[in-house]
């Protein structure tokens, strides 16, 4: 079993670990010769599955194993991830590997980074700015300048769980019918600051002694609606306030009848295709709506992916589940699109 590979995007394995981090502790990673696989099932939230293109995070990739696609399976702490990759933000080159020692699996991240010492003005300078005595003179008037530059290596060790292809065998996306409204979403950081501070409200409005306000299931719930018109609300409803902002002018995507059951038989007949005849591109009827009920700090956790930037497309199955589709462009203009799907199942009323 062998994993090498170099890191062409630190910045952006570092949002994407650190967003990964809010929603859960460990990752099953699943690595082959196809694409990189980062899902995360927490007991209680929002789940996640994403497929990553390899060029999105890696740029020599190497695997081998005894499994088809030579597939390795791996168990990974997500906060270890997260250091070790920050620690890197400002290496020249950053590569990781599987490795072992004392008999513990880890995944190996060897960072290189460049200090540079040498001479200012004739006197020697090292990479901390203290200036010396020493310098070469050609002439009167001139000095020479010279610099010198060293690498530095830092290896960082995450400690993780070879698994054995059987024990992840069954595991599989959530199963959800189809979507009442498709919509894309606006600016996911717009959104989470909006979101935050709706969560804050209501927060402030419960006493500081009630109980059990540490659990998603118990804290403020944020409703969440969408229709085929462009519009998004997202609403604060508690028995002490009612407060709501709206989104309009959104774009609501085509479906592509070849990805859909029947053809375009299905299309027509599909709930999407209904709920665009009811409602108004202004958001004020009260048709044509479909809803959800989300966790407000679990919400919040989910909306830190906006840093990734990308499009992305919020799927409403009304009273039931909200499914978000996180489309990372690829750095090649052929490269494949990576996407982070989010499973964020709605509360009762």
């Amino acid at each position: 079993m062998r994993f090498r590979a170099s890191i062409q995007n630190i910045h952006t394995f570092t949002k994407f670990t650190a967003s990964l981090a809010s929603l859960g502790h460990i990752a099953w990673v699943r690595l082959d010769d196809k694409d990189v696989r980062f899902t995360v099932i927490p007991e209680q939230g929002t789940q996640v599955w994403s497929v990553l293109s390899i060029d999105t995070i890696f740029e020599t990739y190497t695997i081998q194993s005894a499994a088809p696609n030579n597939t390795i399976n791996l168990e990974v702490p997500l906060a270890p991830l997260q250091r070790a990759l920050k620690s890197a933000q400002n290496a020249i080159a950053a590569n990781i590997r599987l490795t072992k020692k004392d008999n513990i699996p880890l995944l190996s991240l060897t960072i290189t980074t460049q200090k540079i010492s040498g001479t200012v003005d004739g006197h020697s300078a090292d990479s901390s700015g203290s200036i010396g005595t020493q310098g070469t003179r050609s002439d009167d008037n001139d000095y020479i300048d010279s610099r010198q530059e060293r690498e530095t290596m830092v290896t960082q060790d995450v400690p993780v769980r070879v698994l054995a292809p059987s024990s992840v065998e069954g595991l599989h996306e959530p199963r959800c019918r189809e979507p009442d409204v498709h919509i894309v979403l606006p600016n996911l950081m717009q959104l989470k600051s909006i979101s935050d501070r709706f969560t804050k409200m209501a927060l402030s409005t419960k006493g500081p002694g009630r109980a059990g306000l540490g659990s998603a299931a118990s804290g403020p719930k944020l409703e969440l609606s969408g229709n085929m018109q462009g519009c998004l609300r997202l609403g604060l409803h508690t028995d002490a306030m009612r407060i709501s902002s709206l989104w309009t002018g959104l774009e609501n995507p085509e479906l592509d009848p070849s990805q859909v059951a029947d053809g375009e038989e299905g299309l027509a007949n599909h709930p999407s295709t209904r709920m665009k005849a009811l409602g108004d591109p202004t958001g004020q009827s009260n048709e044509g709506w479909a809803t959800v009920r989300v966790e407000g700090r679990d919400w919040g956790r989910v909306l830190s992916v906006g840093r990734l930037g990308g499009r992305v497309i919020a799927c409403f199955c009304h009273d039931h589940a909200l499914i978000l589709y996180v489309f990372l462009s690829g750095n090649e203009p052929n490269e494949t699109d990576s996407v982070i799907t989010y499973y964020i199942s709605s509360y009762a009323t």
